[in-house]
């Protein structure tokens, strides 16, 4: 049994609360290790400890910071293998999904190195008689980011990285279920070049989290996890004076068009409904097959691929198609969810309840399901389940599949399968999520593009990354000068109106 530490002015920190969090090994269920919970008092020390490195760091010009950006994908590629198997240890996603975790992050990394030229200002020559006016993006001061289990890596890079290139220092709350490759991001940071106490990983529950909300020396929080949290921080975040962004829950829907390439849209419901366990903000978890020959035509051939999906450890190698859940608990409320709709009357086609592994039968493992003939009136279909489960939902038409994405509270993506592309057009102009896939399934923009969905997925003004990011890490200061020259006539009392 190994106790966890936090990551304080360059250095581990034992926990001092005598709180600690249980890190299961989710293909197995045994406890690994324990993550300490931090107190307010260790709060305040990492905040301390930041506000002494941040000036420094922010008079560091931005060219020098993105050199450390730099080394850091450097190293970040070098110990790919060892990020990723950490990774995998404490979440349970195949080895390949852990790489892909890391490499998401990775790209936004790159994108930061753009630092000196996304942090220039505007300038006017002779905005008035020998008045110049010029803007600067400047750091808020401290950062601080609480992030999810189900992406370790990535999330926390896409909130630290561009964070510290505009010169903040960062507090990072990472998940206390995976914790330990927070704590590797840091220290790479570092071996790059980054000053100590520049980042700062602490562990923690609710306590911790309310410590930071409330903290007067933190000037922006972000947040990804489930809606009902992602309203409550962004509340107190901003009630307490907080520059806030905060990315909730998500229902995502794919629309199948008649004219959809079958096979392609199968193989991307699969990949989109089944990879990680489901545990995905971006998976597809409703299927909208358009009339009911696209959806006999379409359960057909998901059928034999969801039944031939191979379920398993990440250490029984890189063909595992998704290995457990995170926890009992998550587990417990997938089955819930399932046997809801089976309650309901929704057709189970493939039944993964009584799914179970040899060797692991203490392990977080749930089987693959499809539900047919789902309607949104079921639990299965209103909530998110984060678990491999996908329910198809059948429309009648094209502007009652159309209507089911934009009903629904959450707005976070959504994509088409078609091969028309007046239908795409529209369908991209009219749908209210802010995440479009067309015959792509999991619409995840890129590192130059911003990621943020829309209604209740999302809360705040900023998106992800992206030049969204920047903005958000930076506040404007204009500044208007004027030098004297030439001969005075003394005082003046009104602005000089332009010539």
């Amino acid at each position: 049994m190994q106790n966890l530490t936090h990551y304080i002015g360059g250095a581990h920190a034992e926990g001092r609360s005598g709180r600690y969090a249980d890190v299961f090994n989710p293909a197995t269920g045994e406890v690994q290790s324990r993550a300490p919970l931090a107190s307010r008092e260790e709060i305040d020390l990492a905040v301390e400890t930041a506000q002494k490195a941040q000036p420094g760091w922010a008079a560091t010009n931005p060219q020098r910071r993105a050199r450390v950006m730099m080394e850091f994908v450097r190293l970040l590629n070098r110990d790919m293998d060892k990020l990723a198997e950490a990774l995998s240890r404490e979440h349970g996603k195949t080895i390949p999904d852990a790489k892909g975790d890391v490499q998401r992050g990775l790209e936004v990394v790159e994108f930061c190195i753009g630092a000196p030229h996304l942090l220039k200002g505007e300038y006017t020559d002779g905005a008035g008689p020998g008045i110049d006016m010029y803007s600067m993006r400047q750091p808020l001061g401290v950062s601080a980011g609480i992030t999810p289990f189900n992406f370790p890596a990535m999330i926390p890079m896409w909130m630290f990285a561009p964070a510290i290139a505009c010169g903040n220092a960062f507090i990072l709350k990472p998940s206390e279920r995976a914790p330990s490759v927070p704590m590797m991001l840091a220290e790479l940071m570092e071996e790059a070049g980054l000053p100590k106490g520049i980042l700062q990983v602490v562990n923690g529950d609710k306590d911790a989290v309310d410590a930071i909300l409330e903290h007067e020396g933190i000037a922006s929080v972000g947040f990804v996890g489930s809606t009902p949290i992602a309203e409550y921080i962004y509340g107190k975040g901003c009630a307490h004076g907080k520059r806030v962004q905060c990315f909730g829950g998500a229902k995502n829907h794919m629309i199948i068009m008649p004219d959809a390439d079958m096979e392609k849209a199968a193989d991307a419901l699969v990949g989109a409904g089944y990879g990680a366990a489901g545990e995905r903000c971006m998976a597809i978890s409703v299927a909208v097959p358009v009339g009911d020959e696209t959806a006999d035509r379409l359960i057909a051939a998901l059928k034999p691929r969801i039944e031939s999906l191979k379920v398993g450890p990440y250490t029984s190698g890189d063909d595992v198609d998704f290995g457990p859940v995170i926890t009992a608990a998550a587990k417990e409320n997938i089955l819930k969810l399932v046997q809801s709709g089976v309650d309901a009357g929704a057709e189970l086609v493939v039944d993964g309840r009584d799914f179970g592994l040899q060797g692991y039968e203490n392990g977080f493992f749930v089987g693959a399901h499809l539900f047919d003939r789902v309607t949104p009136d079921m639990e299965i279909y209103s909530k998110e389940i984060f678990g491999p489960v996908l329910s198809t939902v059948r429309a009648g038409s094209y502007e009652e599949a159309l209507k089911l994405a934009m009903d629904h509270e959450m707005g976070n993506g959504t994509a088409i399968f078609t091969r028309d592309g007046d239908a795409a057009r529209d369908f991209a102009n009219r749908v209210n999520v802010g995440m479009v896939g067309i015959n792509v399934p999991i619409p995840v923009p890129l590192a130059y593009h911003s990621f943020g969905g829309w209604k209740k997925s999302a809360f705040g003004d900023l998106n992800q990354h992206g030049t969204d990011s920047f903005k958000f890490y930076t506040k404007t200061k204009t500044v208007t000068a004027r030098w004297p020259s030439g001969i005075k006539d003394g005082g003046e009392f009104n602005f000089k109106p332009m010539d």
